[in-house]
C-alpha cells in the first residue's frame, strides 16, 4: 500500500468522488448528462460514451488533488487510458488525487429488508488485476431497506469478511452498507448497523484498518465513535439519493466525515456545455462538496 497515498486519505483535506456507475445505472447517469440511449448501440458505445464523460471530469482544470482526495473507478474505466496513461496512474500522476476500485457485481434480492452483495466471482483475480493498476483501495456496496437485525448483521458481516480478503491482498476496502434514505426506520437501521460494524472492527487483526461509506444519518455526529477509531482509516458518506444542496448541508453537520459523492458531484453537467462552462460548474459543485467535507 502506497504511504503517501495512505497519508493522504487519512489526514488530507477534500472529499472522495465517485465515478464508478457501471452496467445497470450507466443509461441513468448519461440521460443525466445529456446523453439519450438512442445516441448509442450496445455496451461498448454507451461504455465509450461514459468513459468520455469521466475523462471531461478527470481532465477538467477543476478537478485536482488540492481538494480530491480519492476518486473510486469501475473496471472499465480502469482498463482505458486517460490522455495515454492508464486511467488510475492518470490520477495519481497527473492529479495527485488516489485511485479506488468497485469490485462488487450489484445486490442480491431484497431478503429480511436487506440485498447483500452477489458473489463476487473473480476476486482474486481482480485484486491482483488492481495491485497491477497501482490501484490503493477497493469499494462494496450493501443495502440496508429495514430494521431486521439479522439482515443488517448479514449485510455487514459479509462486507467485513470480503473486506479481510481485500485487506489480505494489500487494498484498502472502503465498506459501504448504505441505509436507503427512504426507510420509514432509517434511525433504527443505523443504530443496528452501527452496531454490527463495531462488532466487526473488534474482530480485525490488530494494526488493520478498514475505511467506510456510510448514508448521512439523521442524527448529526452519530457516527462520532467509529471517526475517531483506530480501525478506521476514514470514514465518508454518500449522498444516497439527496440534492447536493441537502447532502452538503448534512455533511457540515457531521464533524470527521467527508463526502463520496456520486450523482451529486456531476449534477448540472451536460455533454452539451462548453468546455468554460462545464470546468465553472465543476468548479463550484467540487467547492461546495469540499467545504462542507471539512467542517
Amino acid at each position: 500500500m502506497n504511504s503517501e497515498q495512505l497519508e493522504k486519505i487519512r489526514t488530507g483535506s477534500g472529499f472522495i468522488a465517485a465515478l464508478d456507475q457501471s452496467g445497470g445505472s450507466t443509461p441513468k447517469a448519461l440521460k443525466a448528462y445529456g446523453i439519450e440511449e438512442s445516441q448509442y448501440n450496445g455496451d461498448d458505445e454507451m461504455f465509450d460514451r461514459i468513459h468520455e464523460m469521466r475523462t471531461r471530469i478527470i481532465t477538467s482544470q477543476s478537478f485536482s488533488g488540492s481538494r480530491i482526495l480519492g476518486a473510486i473507478l469501475f473496471e472499465n474505466t480502469m482498463d482505458r487510458s486517460i490522455d495515454g496513461m492508464s486511467s488510475s496512474d492518470y490520477l495519481w500522476s497527473i492529479k495527485g488525487v488516489v485511485p479506488f476500485l468497485k469490485v462488487d457485481k450489484g445486490l442480491a434480492d431484497e431478503q429480511h429488508g436487506v440485498q447483500v452483495m452477489k458473489p463476487i466471482d473473480g476476486l482474486d483475480g481482480l485484486l491482483d488485476k488492481a495491485s497491477e493498476n497501482n490501484i490503493f483501495g477497493t469499494k462494496m456496496r450493501s443495502v440496508i431497506k429495514s430494521a431486521d437485525e439479522d439482515g443488517i448483521n448479514a449485510v455487514v458481516d459479509q462486507q467485513f469478511e470480503i473486506g479481510n480478503r481485500i485487506l489480505q491482498a494489500g487494498l484498502m476496502p472502503i465498506i459501504e452498507p448504505e441505509v436507503d434514505i427512504h426507510s420509514p426506520e432509517k434511525s433504527a437501521c443505523e443504530g443496528l448497523m452501527r452496531d454490527a460494524i463495531m462488532r466487526n472492527l473488534e474482530l480485525l487483526s490488530g494494526g488493520d484498518a478498514v475505511m467506510l461509506k456510510l448514508t448521512l444519518p439523521e442524527e448529526d455526529n452519530f457516527y462520532s465513535g467509529l471517526v475517531e477509531s483506530e480501525k478506521i482509516l476514514r470514514v465518508v458518506a454518500l449522498s444516497g439519493g439527496y440534492s447536493r444542496e441537502e447532502a452538503n448541508a448534512r455533511m457540515s453537520r457531521n464533524s470527521g466525515v467527508v463526502a463520496s459523492f456520486s450523482r451529486a458531484l456531476t449534477e448540472g453537467l451536460s455533454a452539451q456545455q462548453s468546455q468554460s462552462d462545464f470546468d465553472s460548474l465543476l468548479d463550484s459543485s467540487i467547492q461546495s462538496i469540499f467545504d462542507a467535507s471539512n467542517t
